[in-house]
C-alpha cells in the first residue's frame, strides 16, 4: 500500500535589503501577475487575447487579490503567452 506523500510549502526567504523601490514593486507585480496567470490558466483561459483586463479584474476579486493595474493586466496576458496560450 503506498503512503500519502507529505508536501510542505517551501519556506520564505527575506526580501535581499538595500535594492530600489522600483525593484521591490516590479518584485512583487511580477508574483501577483504569475497568482493570476496560474488561476486564469487552471479556469480555462488558454488565449492571451480572452484574458481581458475586466476577466483579470474578477479573477483577482475571485481570488481575493488587491485590483491590479493595467501593466499588471499586460504582464498577465505575457505569462499566458510564455505559457502556450
Amino acid at each position: 500500500m503506498a503512503a500519502a506523500a507529505i508536501i510542505s510549502m517551501p519556506k520564505k526567504k527575506p526580501l535581499p535589503a538595500g535594492l530600489p523601490r522600483e525593484w521591490y514593486e516590479n518584485h512583487n507585480r511580477r508574483l501577483k501577475a504569475m497568482r493570476l496567470a496560474i488561476s486564469l490558466l487552471d479556469t480555462g483561459t488558454y488565449d492571451a487575447k480572452r484574458a481581458t483586463n475586466r476577466k483579470i479584474r474578477t479573477m483577482a476579486v475571485r481570488v481575493g487579490i488587491h485590483r491590479p493595474s493595467n501593466v499588471t493586466c499586460r504582464m498577465v496576458r505575457a505569462f499566458i503567452v510564455a505559457n502556450g496560450g
